[in-house]
């Protein structure tokens, strides 16, 4: 049976309307495809943008708290949007983060880290975790509860929050009691039965772009067998440490198989890890067709499991 036809009824539209993004060809084409027009903001969500000190000079960072605060300091998040480190700004994920702010009366701060391949590894985590350095430095400001911190991020922002999880390990800080890397870019390799397996030019990201994409990011190193962990998540010696994790997945998502994998090795490093794989689905289905059974499903999913998270 071949992709299309796997896919859940549910989502096949959307699929078939969908031209595919021509990264290799055009890049600038790929990235204005993800320039989401402006949404209605919720009135129970207050959104600013900040310039703050990046690794390499200003950076912008979007900041959503609840618009009716009390003087109790809240829980918060750094979000990380996606796009395979070479596509996307913070604006497309504006929805997302009003949704958890209401769900887990959190403030969220996200990041609009450097792209490759203008700026390849290691320019995008290192923004990232500027980012969350300023936002626990800024704790008091914010209203920030310092023992209620997360990391998360979809695709390629699911990369980054499983390599900043790293990063953070690794130097032993700032304390995250959670992450939740959805559906990440962990892996240059592409060996995986399941990054053979997606190859449709209208998938929502197949095994080109990924090639294309994963070359931009690491540049010359790319060619390269030793490979740091805060690049390639997967190259991780041990996950241990770790804090607890949620993820999920469609089945037909050609990051499946090393998800999958990072699951098993996480369990078996002794994290507490939630996974979720949805048949029928693919690459950020939940995006593309919101109103679908199972994208209201999974992402309540995962907006829950935040709330959870940071509400002990």
């Amino acid at each position: 049976m071949d992709f299309q036809s796997r896919v859940l009824p549910e989502l096949r539209q959307a699929l078939e309307q969908f031209p595919g993004f021509p990264l290799k060809e055009n890049l600038e084409a790929s990235r204005a495809m993800l320039r989401n027009p402006p949404i209605e903001k919720s009135e129970h969500v207050n959104t600013t943008s900040r310039m703050i000190q990046g690794a390499a000079g200003e950076m912008l960072v979007k900041i959503y708290e609840p618009s009716q605060r009390t003087g109790s300091k809240l829980p918060a998040m750094l979000w990380i949007h996606g796009g395979g480190y070479v596509l996307g700004h913070p604006d497309m994920d504006d929805a997302l983060c009003e949704r958890f702010v209401q769900a887990a009366n959190c403030v969220v701060v996200s990041v609009d880290y450097r792209l490759a391949p203008e700026h390849p590894y290691p320019a995008a985590i290192e923004d990232c975790y500027a980012a969350l350095l300023w936002m626990t430095d800024e704790a008091e400001s914010l209203g920030i509860d310092l023992a209620r911190v997360a990391i998360a991020g979809a695709s390629g922002g699911g990369g980054l929050t499983a390599a900043l999880a790293l990063l953070v390990r690794d130097k032993g800080g700032p304390e995250l009691i959670f992450q939740m890397p959805l559906y990440p870019m962990l892996d240059n390799h592409n060996r995986t039965a399941s990054s053979y397996e997606i190859t449709a030019d209208n998938a929502t990201w197949n095994r080109t772009n990924n090639l294309t994409a994963w070359s931009m990011y690491l540049g010359e190193d790319a060619s390269k067998n030793e490979l740091s962990p805060y690049a390639v998540p997967a190259r991780a010696e041990s996950l241990a440490g770790l804090p607890p994790t949620y993820t999920c997945i469609g089945q037909l998502d050609l990051f499946r198989d090393e998800t999958i994998e990072y699951v098993t090795r996480l369990a078996e490093a002794g994290v507490d890890v939630e996974f979720q794989l949805y048949p029928g689905s693919y690459h950020c289905f939940e995006v593309f067709v919101p109103q679908a059974e199972v994208s209201i499903r999974a992402s309540q999913n995962y907006v829950d499991a935040m709330a959870r998270a940071l509400n002990p």
